[in-house]
This record gives C-alpha cells, sequence and structure tokens, in this order.
C-alpha cells in the first residue's frame, strides 16, 4: 500500500472526526475533538478571578487623570514593597487594593494638594499573580505575566523563543474551560503565515512545545496536523 494512500485515509479520518466531535489519540489520550476547532476562552472561575483583583508588588499599571495629561502616567511598575510614587502625592501604599480603591486614594491626595475634582482611572496592564507557564522545547522554559493581547506568538516570545530541534508544528496549549480540561494543537508556522490567526493566551494557560505532549493527545492526528490550515481542540477526560 502506498504511503500516500494511508495520509489520504488518516486524513478522512481525521476530518470527520473534527467534524462529528469524534474521540482521537493515542491510548488512554479520551482525547475528544471540538466543533469549530476553537479553543474557548476561560471563565472568571477558571482563572481565579471571582473576586475582584487586588494589585500586588511588581505589577504594572496605568495611571490616567481626565483633562490632566502632565499627571496621566501610561505605564508605572508598583515597587516591591508594594508602594506606588505619583507626581504631587509622592509614595503610595497600593499592595492589597483594588484598582478603584487606589483610585480613591489617588484623587483623595490630589485634592489635598489642591487639584479640582480630579478625575482618576487606573487600569491593570501587566501582573506576576496572572502567568502563563511555557515548557518544552524553548529556550527559556518558566511562568510569564500575562500581558494585554497575549497571544501564542507573543508567549513562545517571551520564553525567548524556540530552541533548535523544537517542532514549531507541534505547539499544544491546555486550559480549563467551565471546569473542563482542553488542549488544543497549533501550528507556528501556520499562524505566521497567516493561515489562521494567532490564538489569545489567558491566565492559567500550559504551553507546551514539542516533548511529545501532542502524540499523547493527539495521537495520530498530531503527524497529519501539519497538513491542516485549522487547529485542532480536544476536551480531556
Amino acid at each position: 500500500m502506498r504511503l500516500s494512500f494511508v495520509f489520504a485515509v488518516l486524513a478522512a479520518v481525521l476530518l470527520g472526526a473534527c467534524s462529528t466531535g469524534t474521540k482521537v489519540g493515542g491510548p488512554g489520550s479520551a482525547a475528544q475533538v471540538v466543533d469549530g476547532a476553537v479553543l474557548p476562552a476561560p471563565t472568571l472561575a477558571d482563572t481565579h478571578n471571582t473576586r475582584a483583583y487586588r494589585v500586588g508588588p511588581l505589577d504594572t499599571l496605568s495611571v490616567r487623570v481626565y483633562d490632566m495629561p502632565e499627571l496621566s502616567i501610561d505605564r508605572v511598575q508598583v515597587a516591591a514593597d508594594g508602594r506606588l510614587t505619583y507626581p504631587l502625592v509622592g509614595s503610595v501604599d497600593v499592595s492589597g487594593l483594588t484598582p478603584t480603591e487606589i483610585e480613591d486614594s489617588l484623587r483623595s491626595r490630589l485634592k489635598a494638594a489642591y487639584i479640582r475634582d480630579p478625575q482618576v482611572k487606573v487600569n491593570l496592564l501587566e501582573t506576576i499573580t496572572q502567568v502563563v507557564t511555557v515548557d518544552g522545547q524553548v529556550m527559556q522554559p518558566g511562568s510569564y505575566p500575562v500581558v494585554t493581547d497575549m497571544t501564542l506568538v507573543k508567549t513562545i516570545a517571551a520564553a525567548r523563543g524556540l530552541k533548535e530541534f523544537a517542532k514549531p508544528g507541534s505547539i499544544v496549549v491546555v486550559r480549563t474551560v467551565e471546569g473542563r480540561k482542553m488542549a488544543a494543537l497549533y501550528n507556528l508556522n501556520a499562524i505566521r503565515r497567516g493561515v489562521y490567526e494567532d490564538p489569545p493566551i489567558y491566565a492559567n494557560d500550559l504551553v507546551f512545545v514539542d516533548e511529545n505532549v501532542a502524540a499523547r493527545y493527539f495521537g495520530q492526528a498530531a503527524s497529519l496536523f501539519s497538513t491542516l490550515t485549522y487547529p485542532l481542540v480536544t476536551i480531556l477526560q
């Protein structure tokens, strides 16, 4: 039997699985292909954000005072001791406060500095408590802060890129969505070529590069993935 024929049959089986929700993968993987081939975003409960976020040391904020650009700061990092240095106000302890509470604190202090009715808005830009873990064939495996508009390509870049023998066509993202573990198989080269969009990455995601993770979750499907024009998404049982 010709090898091309075998691959054609496997491709047909894989495509059928994607449209019907059939389970695929190696023995014991029990991975079910999700219709639509899109890894859903996690809920607030999945990312442990059911309570208001409280700022911690080394978090990065933006502070805007409406109609007063001289008091607005695009990016300012909270010091290791949890204090924020701000014009006219000086050093303010913000550790453990919500962004809204920081707004109230800065507003009252600016009023004390004779600023009439300051309208203050504080946004969280980056946090070291909301991280994505990157493992496998990257230059610097580890946990990295989830920044604004984090994507898979940006995540790999944060880990200083792929190692020499990494497989860019075998990138697995594992995520908890509504309490269920899900995994998606991505082709980094296809994303860079614009074949499909660079997927967003969220807090608590796990990103694996090669390391046979794809084979474990997706079995024979992983070997055919380079020929597909969309990611594979599974529910892990």
